[in-house]
């Protein structure tokens, strides 16, 4: 720390800056009407500098810290000399910064004594951006063109005044003006509580005071992770993960190599851009792989450009991670770039895991498969109402080096991640949930198990059209993607499938469980799918990954995880070597299960 400022003062205004994103984040969430914000926490506030560089990074998708730098960075490049204090600037164009069309950024300049002093930036997933499927998800999209409103950065709000015009002519392009009115609205009301508490504390301290600690926090977070890479072993470490869009199969290819005190992602080898919207741009793939770092690296270090400097990325221009317009990207929040997380979170676990000093910080993958489902049909009172999913944001938590996974544990890119409560989806929205529940042997077996994923049933429910409709889109349901660490298992892989009742039946399903779902099954992954009114839509999200070799997990630990219907005796045996006789584990025969189990692998090549 610089020797001009006493160190109570930098401490304070340090604090106050964690606070302006704190209160930000609060009002943003408020504002909004939307269970996938303010309930899902699909959401992300963060302060730059004036130069667009990252200088507080806060909670939420952490993918988009980086991502809104670069937008901020590009509004300055596009409106040179235009800039003025009031205004405020929207952009949502993928190849420009952001992660997908949905994901509207509102920028605001900051500007103290009539000069530019810092940034504040937020996003949300808005209702609709007029993509050819309701919700933004284009799973059928050829390209960029059909996944809605696009623009690489517009003047909203200029000098204080709303541009009416642009207002209406966004708003005209989408389903439900309304409810993304509201979204505008809550970005609107984050990016002005921000812009007051920045000014506030100008007013009390000077603006070269807090530009001093922005700065010095800046170098001081270089500093600890450079300092922190150099205590941990050079090497290079590989990871990959598999997308699987209707029988096609790519594979996202990671060679992370560390040297001194640099880390360089090599994303060389990965497939081409596919023709499906699991694609990402190189910005959003470079944010992807700053989600599981910050958690994991700078978990005691300040989330801004410091932190960014040490970190190189090498993304093959017209790869899945790094493709050209006017690819159909809709699709990679929950496809390329959750790819990217996962990846990175494995190859990072690796590193740490082979350090003696952080070995403690290394953890299995978390929640790897995101899915989208985005519902859309008319409310009993007549209203079109579109709405997701939020389950996706549950998770699983990966196992980490001394413990078990966390079960529905969140997710490693976004630390406040949850899922709204089964009443606010069935108020707003015509449906109702048959079950909701944890998802037994979800978890990844190891030393330490995953957490536990989960598992749903939802019907149609006072509908005046008699069903609804979704949109469905990720990564399939081919391959499991929570890796484990060190011998580990990968937690179980996502699943869905649509129950076909007979047409003109009774829509009187009670069923409580996943074989008890009666009706034709009809497996699905990808597309835009009717629900009927006798039909159920049932869907798994997977755990966690493992840690260290099932055969070593005590026998008394998993006789509890059998007890607590964590794990089946089925799976105990199969996984664990643990055999049951009258629902109480077997000691003597658990020990020949496992010397037999070990014998196997010596026989197959295959180690732990």
């Amino acid at each position: 720390m610089r020797s001009s400022m006493d160190p109570i003062t930098y401490s304070i205004i340090r604090h106050r800056l964690f606070r302006v994103v704190e209160e930000a984040v609060i009002t943003l969430k408020h504002v909004s009407g939307t269970a996938i914000t303010n309930e899902g926490h699909d959401l992300m506030v963060s302060l730059y500098r004036a130069d667009g560089s990252l200088l507080m990074g806060g909670v939420g998708f952490l993918h988009h810290l980086t991502s809104a730098a670069e937008a901020c960075k590009a509004v300055i490049r596009r409106f040179e000399g235009q800039i003025e204090e009031g205004d405020v600037f929207m952009l949502n164009d993928p190849y420009t910064a952001a992660l997908h069309t949905s994901d509207v950024y509102m920028l605001a300049p900051i500007h103290h004594d009539g000069k530019l002093v810092a940034w504040s930036a937020c996003f949300v997933h808005v209702s609709d951006i007029g993509a050819m499927n309701p919700g933004g998800f284009a799973p059928d999209a050829a390209d960029i063109y059909s996944e809605g409103f696009s623009s690489p950065g517009l003047k909203l709000i200029s000098r204080g005044e709303l541009r009416q015009d642009v207002w209406d002519t966004f708003l005209n392009m989408v389903r439900s003006p309304e409810m993304v009115a509201l979204d505008l609205r809550s970005l609107i009301a984050c990016n002005n509580v921000a812009g007051q508490r920045m000014l506030a504390l100008i007013d009390k301290y000077g603006a070269d005071a807090v530009d001093h600690v922005g700065r010095t926090l800046i170098e001081q977070s270089e500093q600890l992770l450079r300092q922190r890479l150099r205590e941990l072993p050079d090497g290079q470490w590989q990871s990959r993960q598999y997308i699987d869009v209707k029988g096609e199969t790519a594979k996202v290819l990671l060679t992370m190599t560390k040297r001194d005190d640099t880390l360089t992602f090599d994303f060389t080898g990965s497939s081409p851009q596919s023709q499906y919207s699991v694609n990402c741009t190189k910005w959003a793939a470079l944010g992807g792989l700053f989600a599981p770092l910050f958690p994991l690296l700078c978990y005691d270090i300040t989330w801004n450009q410091g932190a960014v400097e040490p970190i190189k990325m090498i993304a093959p221009e017209g790869s899945i991670v790094n493709c050209t317009r006017p690819a159909p990207v809709s699709v990679a929040t929950v496809g390329a770039i959750q790819s990217v997380n996962n990846a990175a979170c494995s190859a990072i676990g690796k590193m740490l895991a082979a350090s003696e000093k952080y070995k403690d910080e290394a953890t299995a993958v978390w929640h790897a498969n995101h899915f989208a489902v985005f519902m859309f049909g008319h409310t009993r009172e007549g209203r079109l109402a579109i709405d997701t999913l939020t389950e996706t944001f549950a998770g699983a938590g990966g196992a980490k080096t001394y413990g078990d996974g966390v079960d529905i544990g969140g997710e490693m890119p976004n630390p406040i991640s949850r899922m709204a409560n089964v009443e606010t989806v069935e108020g707003a929205f015509p449906i109702r949930y048959l079950f909701r529940r944890r998802m037994l042997d979800s978890g990844g077996a190891g030393r330490y198990r995953g957490g536990l994923g989960g598992e749903i049933a939802i019907v149609p429910h006072g509908s005046p059209d008699g069903g609804i409709n979704f949109v469905l889109s990720g990564k399939g349901s081919k391959f499991p993607m929570s890796d484990g660490l060190a011998g580990g298992s990968s937690g179980t892989a996502n699943d869905y499938v649509l129950f076909r009742g007979p047409k003109g039946g009774s829509a009187s399903r009670m069923e409580t469980s996943a074989g008890a779902l009666s009706g034709e099954p009809e497996a699905v992954s990808w597309g835009v799918f009717p629900l009927g009114s006798n039909d159920a839509f049932y869907l798994r999200w997977n755990g966690g990954g493992g840690v260290g070799d099932p055969l070593s997990r005590p026998l008394a630990d998993v006789a509890a995880d059998v007890a607590t219907r964590t794990v089946s005796e089925e799976a105990a045996e199969e996984l664990y070597g643990v055999v049951f006789q009258n629902g109480s584990p077997d000691e003597s025969a658990t020990r020949a299960r496992r010397d037999q189990m070990k014998a196997e692998r010596l026989n197959t090549g295959v180690h732990a």
